[in-house]
């Protein structure tokens, strides 16, 4: 029987990008040894330095080359010679547009020895899953202004969803729900009172997919901002959630945070039915740029969250258990830059060393 094989499209990108994407690497090649499949790589240079140095962020030859791959593995996005909002839109969000990953994929899970800044709660009580609408609502960039910069300056910001946008979404929820098995509750996040016809039309469809498709998942809806309010007071309440674009980038923020920081927060960009991008959530930290003190974890767990993804679910699985006795063993001492006890590549080689 033949080794199965996934190729790579790997974009390190901006400041310590490529430093987290090489551990990274280096433990899915440990976790591919072990359960027996092959990963090939190919590089793309895309990020701030190849806009400085051609003008380009994601030429249109680009989203052809990558759609030929099984799965895109990507650093951080961020420059400090470029302005703010270039490399974001040009790189990140026309990625995700192009290749239509219309979900946003991010566990939030409290590791054991990693610290949270709620009190009394551990790794039994921080243990969900945020599925974000990643496509659709305000970032369409649907609005206008007029008489810009006169007192009379009116700017607009639409929040724009369609059944099928919203449907396919809270598909992939409940599909999700399902598979994780836990509490089986999926508690759809909004703000209904007051947004009440984008609102209304993700209420309903919550509620008919999951009557009419779901009836062994337990159905439950938040406002947004008590949401925010019950992370703090009660995470243990939830399984997974699912929420539209702005939302989802709101609360996953402060998720980020309960578990313990960016440095432990990753995420997929997915089309379940094309190509789909993970990376970890923190930003390029160019200060630490070379100096073998960012954490990799974030991308390392990225990497497994991309293999569970593409149907290597044991490998996944591994690499999770790798980096929870990782950090149940004390040997990492903080997760923050230069703090860690040991440097980047010496987080990689435990990790894989695990595997």
């Amino acid at each position: 029987m033949a080794t199965k094989s996934y190729n790579i499209a790997v974009i390190p990108g901006d400041g310590t990008g490529p430093e987290v994407v090489n551990e990274g690497i280096k433990v899915m090649n440990a976790a591919a040894s072990k359960f027996g499949f092959k990963l090939d790589y190919q590089n793309f240079d895309f990020g701030g330095e190849r806009y400085k140095r051609t003008g380009e962020t994601l030429p249109e030859s680009a989203i052809a080359e990558v759609k030929k791959f099984d799965s895109i593995f990507l650093g951080a996005i961020g420059h400090p010679d470029v302005k703010p909002g270039i490399l974001e839109v040009g790189i990140l969000l026309k990625m995700r547009f192009a290749l239509d990953q219309y979900i946003n994929l991010r566990p939030v899970k409290l590791y054991p020895g990693v610290e949270t800044p709620l009190k009394d709660k551990g790794p039994a009580d921080i243990d969900f899953v945020v599925i974000r609408e990643n496509t659709g609502g305000i970032y369409t960039g649907v609005g206008g202004a007029v008489q810009v910069g006169t007192p009379m300056e009116v700017a607009t910001q639409v929040m724009v969803y369609s059944r099928p946008v919203v449907e396919r979404c809270v598909r992939y929820a409940y599909e999700y729900t399902r598979k994780r098995n836990k509490r089986k509750q999926l508690t759809l996040v909004h703000k209904n009172n007051v947004l009440t016809y984008a609102g209304d039309l993700w209420v309903r469809t919550h509620k008919e997919i999951g009557d009419q498709f779901y009836k062994d998942i337990k159905q439950d809806y938040n406002h947004v901002d008590a949401c925010t309010m019950w992370f703090v007071k009660s995470p243990e309440f939830y399984d997974v959630i699912v929420t539209e674009n702005l939302f989802g980038d709101i609360i996953t923020d402060l998720a980020a945070i309960i578990q313990g920081g960016l440095g432990i927060a990753s995420g997929g960009n997915i089309n379940p039915e094309g190509v789909s991008m993970f990376e970890p959530m923190g930003g390029s930290a160019p200060k630490y740029t070379g100096k073998n003190v960012i954490n990799p974890l974030a991308a390392i767990c990225a990497a497994g969250l991309m293999l569970d993804t593409l149907g290597e679910s044991a490998a996944a699985a591994a690499i999770d258990k790798a980096v929870s006795d990782t950090l149940g063993s004390g040997k990492i001492k903080n997760l923050a830059a230069g703090q860690m006890g040991m440097g980047t590549k010496e987080v990689g080689d435990l990790i894989a060393g695990m595997l």
